[in-house]
């Protein structure tokens, strides 16, 4: 997924195109932008009492104590930080997930006996001072699953969101959700953002299965959508 997102930002012979955003800088998951019609999924169960009282949580306080939020948040899905001083990014992950070691991946963590789950760091040198000159959100999301089309193992790819924020110094974070249904693992939900700072693009993937007979459930989907708001660049020390 993340090689997919990287052939996106290639500029060898490519001049940067520019476009106008119009896309409001507001939480992906506040705002969906759906370009095809989401697919149905069987009913669910009622909401768990812990289900519910994220959720509140999280209604109550976006907006009004958004830092204390994400400290609520973090602590009780059980997240931590990981920060490349090094590379220059940050973000959180989940405290029960194994980093490991992968060519081509910056950093790589997997759900424990599910590797299929994970979160994925790239990081790679770009022509780029800033997101805004490759295009807007929605040119990049476009860009996205043009590629995961192009593979052989993908039976569909559909956007259902994508937003931008500002992050450490004003950068520009992209973010994006789209689902794929592959030959390799069934239908995964992947959430991805990127941001260019240094002339070096960053990217995080976030995939996880989604499959319609057990699909993302709320907890896990308030979890990874934190991980996704969480990544930046590192703070100057």
């Amino acid at each position: 997924m993340a090689l997919c997102i990287c052939n996106c930002f290639t500029l060898s012979n490519h001049n940067p195109l520019k476009f106008s955003n119009s896309i409001p800088r507001a939480s992906l998951f506040q705002r969906h932008t759906h370009l095809h019609p989401p697919r149905e999924t069987p009913s669910s169960p009622c909401l768990t009492k812990r289900d519910l009282g994220l959720s509140i949580v999280a209604i109550f306080l976006n907006g009004f104590l958004p830092n204390l939020q994400k400290a609520i948040l973090a602590q009780d899905l059980e997240l931590q930080r990981y920060t490349d001083s090094k590379e220059g990014f940050t973000l959180l992950r989940p405290s029960s997930w194994i980093k490991v070691e992968k060519a081509g991946a910056t950093a790589l963590f997997e759900e424990a006996n599910n590797g299929s789950n994970n979160i994925g760091v790239v990081v790679n040198p770009v022509r780029l001072t800033s997101l805004g000159e490759f295009g807007s959100p929605q040119f990049v999301a476009d860009k996205l699953i043009e590629a995961e089309r192009r593979k052989e193992s993908t039976k569909d790819a559909v956007v259902i969101g994508f937003a931008e924020r500002p992050g450490q110094g004003g950068l520009q974070v992209y973010e994006f959700e789209y689902e794929v249904d592959s030959t390799r693992g069934g239908m995964k939900r992947i959430f991805s953002a990127a941001f260019v700072a240094s002339k070096k693009l960053y990217l995080v993937n976030i995939t996880h299965s989604d499959k319609p007979e057990s699909p993302l459930n709320s907890n896990t989907r308030i979890m990874l959508e934190q991980v996704l708001h969480s990544f930046d660049a590192a703070p100057l020390t």
